[in-house]
């Protein structure tokens, strides 16, 4: 509710000075997000967030739902659930338009190959739920974001994955809502599929992500998407670990990252990107 609320205040921004709306936004948020009595406790609560707006074709589509059903039965995937402490939650949105989002797979505890498989069988019976002719990435985010709410679990770490292949061309900026994700602690991850615009992983660098550990990773096509869903979900189970030995990641690979470098100065702090390759490859707990 917070968030929904968050959003709102934000579509005014026009009528307001933006410090007035941030602030705002951000109070909502610090004071509406909490883990409810008895949650259960798991490595990682994750979102995962669907692009189906008009630019996503229908076999795209279908790519997608396949690339993450996929994924859930991967042996690397597979490896770093059941190397994590407690497992993982996870939850998977479909998101296009200002007011179109929607939960496709409500939160499931994922801890081993059994019920990794059940909700990679989920997945794989998900139907399109839009065909809006937007794509509204704040919306999206504070969508993402609202989820975590009253969800049933407490995690270690809570990271919201959002792939497409668009720009945000509608409501709000991303960055507002990007800044919710930031105080609150939860890091935005971009899975930028290229076969549009070649150039989107640079826009999801620098609008979309923000975390410590907040990264990008780029699919050329959605024939590529299957692939890079695979290392983008071995290194969010996986955590900041970012390994000297490679027990999950295919050997050699390497992602284009972006880690947040702060620099404080006696009125404000400014955060400064940098884009850098880092080996996609994980160390476990011992």
């Amino acid at each position: 509710m917070a968030l929904r609320l968050a959003l709102q205040d934000a579509g005014r921004a026009a009528r307001r000075p933006l410090a007035t709306v941030v602030a705002c936004a951000l109070a909502l948020a610090i004071l509406g997000w909490g883990a409810p009595a008895g949650a259960r406790m798991v490595e990682l609560e994750l979102v995962l967030g669907v692009d189906t707006s008009m630019s996503v074709g229908a076999d795209e589509f279908a790519l997608q739902m396949a690339g993450y059903a996929a994924a859930f039965r991967h042996p690397e995937v597979l490896q770093a659930i059941r190397a994590s402490n407690g497992g993982i939650a996870v939850t998977l949105v479909q998101w296009a338009d200002s007011y179109q989002q929607a939960v496709s797979v409500d939160w499931t505890w994922v801890g081993d190959d059994a019920s990794a498989a059940a909700f990679a069988d989920r997945t794989a019976r998900v139907g399109r739920r839009f065909l809006g002719p937007g794509t509204a990435l704040a919306a999206a985010l504070a969508y993402c974001l609202d989820r975590f709410e009253g969800n049933r679990f407490e995690g270690q770490r809570r990271t919201v994955d959002i792939s497409g292949d668009g720009r945000d061309n509608r409501g709000p900026r991303v960055t507002l809502i990007r800044a919710l994700a930031m105080t609150s602690g939860i890091t935005v991850n971009g899975l930028a599929i290229l076969d549009d615009e070649p150039f989107l992983d640079r826009y999801y660098e620098r609008q979309v992500i923000v975390g410590a550990d907040a990264f990008v990773v780029a699919a050329a096509d959605y024939q590529d998407f299957a692939a890079a869903i695979v290392k983008k979900l071995v290194r969010e189970i996986a955590g900041p670990q970012i390994a000297r030995s490679p027990p999950y990641a295919p050997r050699g690979y390497s992602a284009r990252a972006v880690v947040p470098e702060m620099r404080r100065t006696t009125t404000s702090s400014t955060m400064r990107w940098k884009s850098m390759s880092i080996p996609l490859s994980v160390s476990t707990r011992s």
